[in-house]
């Protein structure tokens, strides 16, 4: 029987956003390597992301599945790469350099959006009678799309940014859906605006090396 290895774990939701209250769990995301004999075996399966739930939620990724992620720009994964360190060892630290080689502008616009409808969507129907939740989340990712866009990376502490008052106001239930919705539509086309202009380029050859690297080292 094998002991996967943590090798990132990081701080996520609105405690690194800076929007917890005194409600707030602790959420955290890792990556964990699954020994390299493991997957070669003939029969080999293995479970690609972990969850637990209770005070301190947490979402796990064998190293595999999200570099796979990664490079689709999925928006939770690209965040991981951001968040506020909690434990990290070499090869975690060096998987978080990668964040540049792994995203690209039309991917990451296609992944961030859709996120955003798909919030946006939970928003209306008000699932989990919390509306607030996902029309934060909605505006968050919007925003952190046009930064990347721009900057080439995105803030993980939204709270301060030039949003951040906006932000605690949504969370609030300071703004009417409609005034959410507005927003989010005017993120949106300014995002579809820096799209046109942002020419970063990934690096897969990069996130391919780091990958075997890794499989090599921990093949014994």
């Amino acid at each position: 029987m094998y002991t996967p290895r943590q090798i990132l774990k990081v701080l996520v939701g609105s405690q690194a956003h800076g929007l917890a209250g005194s409600e707030s769990d602790a959420d955290y995301r890792s990556v964990f390597v699954i020994p390299t004999a493991e997957l070669l075996r003939l029969d080999a399966k293995y479970q690609g992301v972990r969850m637990s739930e209770g005070d301190e939620d947490e979402t796990s990724w064998e190293v595999g599945r999200f570099l796979s992620l990664a490079v689709q720009n999925h928006p939770l994964i690209l965040e991981t790469f951001l968040a506020p360190i909690v434990s990290a060892d070499q090869w975690g630290t060096e998987l978080r350099s990668l964040f540049s080689a792994c995203w690209e502008p039309g991917r990451a616009y296609e992944a961030f959006t859709g996120y955003a409808v798909n919030q946006r969507k939970k928003l209306l129907e008000k699932k989990d009678s919390r509306p607030a939740k996902y029309a934060v989340a909605y505006v968050r990712v919007l925003y952190g799309l046009c930064e990347l866009l721009e900057t080439g990376t995105f803030t993980i502490r939204i709270s301060e940014t030039r949003i951040g008052e906006t932000i605690a106001k949504i969370k609030a239930g300071a703004l009417s859906v409609g005034q959410i919705i507005d927003l989010g539509e005017d993120l949106a086309q300014e995002a579809a605006r820096r799209l046109t202009s942002c020419t970063h380029r990934p690096d897969l050859e990069s996130v391919n090396a780091f990958l075997i690297r890794l499989r090599k080292a921990f093949l014994a």
